[in-house]
């Protein structure tokens, strides 16, 4: 049975430093065309592969991202 999981990005602290999109193993962020109140293209969820792992919750300079994990 395969991991589930689910990304939540405060994206009005993010900076768009893309080191989460570069963390996940399953593409699952990418940078949002938009900016935010801070005038950065943050990151979003871009599909729904996310196992979980919280790779990019971990290497997050500024802690922007929660990963639930399914049980």
């Amino acid at each position: 049975m395969a991991k589930r999981g689910d990304v939540v990005i405060d994206i009005e602290k993010c900076k768009g430093c893309e080191v989460c999109i570069t963390a996940c193993p399953n593409n699952v962020l990418a940078l949002a065309p938009e900016v935010n109140n801070k005038g950065y293209h943050y990151a979003v969820k871009v599909n729904s592969d996310c196992i979980g792992c919280a790779n990019c919750a971990v290497v997050c300079p500024d802690a922007v991202i929660t990963v639930y994990r399914e049980k």
